[in-house]
């Protein structure tokens, strides 16, 4: 057997676990979810087949369709949200915060993580609640004279998104912006750039690369989620999760509920295309 050879089969005998771990716990119950996607429903029956009628059903009935345009429209503004107040709160922790203080500010940023999901999500119901701390804060202060409605809605919903994926971006892109050379900014201020040029230009395109990997990392996490619209939002209005939730817990459609969890890898697969496109261009 020639050297070739040996390194050949050392390396697939090195990669022969990850790649069983991935074919027994995620190709092998994707392909079975994706059979039963094609399935139907014969009163509480469920007879397999090759039928699109529930992919077909999604597209055409509102009520369906609307769950993942919820969702998209959610997961929109908790991004480009979380990224607005992240790059700054990271600029100023890689920039302005001295460093034998960075690790102490960064510890800061990661405590909500620390916290249960749930835990976090019921705290965040209590503070939008009627009787919450922002409603009695209004009320005492004057500015409303009767309680908000904030829990139960859309907007709790987004501000329990925001309030865990501001950290996560902060991580993303302050990564990025401590490996930046200050050299590159003094060099576009010698050939007259002022700050905001200097950011645009200089900065920012530096930095794209953490900025596109947190964004997606938001969009997954926030597109995927189930307990915080189900429990700061209520059920007003349903996002795609909440809605395969209901077709399992309640209805006990697994064809709908498959064919809708395809739907749904769809999107994310479609989002994780993009930005790896992107990335690559940016590394050229």
């Amino acid at each position: 057997m020639t050297l070739a050879a040996r390194e050949r089969r050392l390396g697939w005998g090195l990669v022969a676990p990850a790649l069983l771990w991935t074919l027994a716990f995620f190709v092998l119950p994707f392909v079975a979810m994706l059979a039963l996607s094609f399935a139907r429903m014969e009163g509480r029956e469920v007879v397999a087949g090759f039928d699109p009628g529930n992919y077909i059903r999604f597209f055409t009935d509102w009520t369906l369709f609307k769950a993942l345009v919820t969702s998209l429209e959610i997961t929109a503004v908790v991004t480009v949200v979380s990224l607005i107040l992240a790059y700054p709160l990271a600029a100023i922790i890689a920039f302005r915060v001295p460093q034998r203080w960075q690790r102490l500010a960064l510890l800061l940023a990661v405590l909500p993580f620390w916290t249960s999901y749930v835990v976090r999500s019921y705290s965040w119901l209590l503070v939008l609640g009627q009787n919450g701390v922002v409603n009695k804060t209004l009320l005492w202060a004057g500015l409303i004279a009767e309680p908000l409605e904030i829990a139960a809605t859309r907007t709790a919903t987004i501000i329990g998104f925001v309030h865990f994926f501001v950290m996560l971006l902060t991580l993303t892109i302050y990564a990025n912006l401590i490996q930046l050379s200050p050299n590159y900014a003094r060099a576009a201020q010698d050939l007259g750039a002022g700050r905001i040029a200097t950011f645009i230009h200089v900065i920012l395109p530096l930095t794209l690369p953490g900025v596109v990997t947190g964004a997606f990392l938001t969009f997954v996490l926030c597109i995927g989620d189930y307990i915080t619209p189900q429990i700061l939002g209520g059920n007003n209005e349903l996002t795609l999760p909440q809605l395969i939730m209901l077709q399992l817990g309640r209805s006990g459609n697994f064809p709908l509920a498959s064919a809708l969890s395809v739907i749904l890898m769809a999107v994310v697969t479609l989002a994780y295309a993009a930005s790896a496109r992107w990335l690559r261009l940016d590394r050229l």
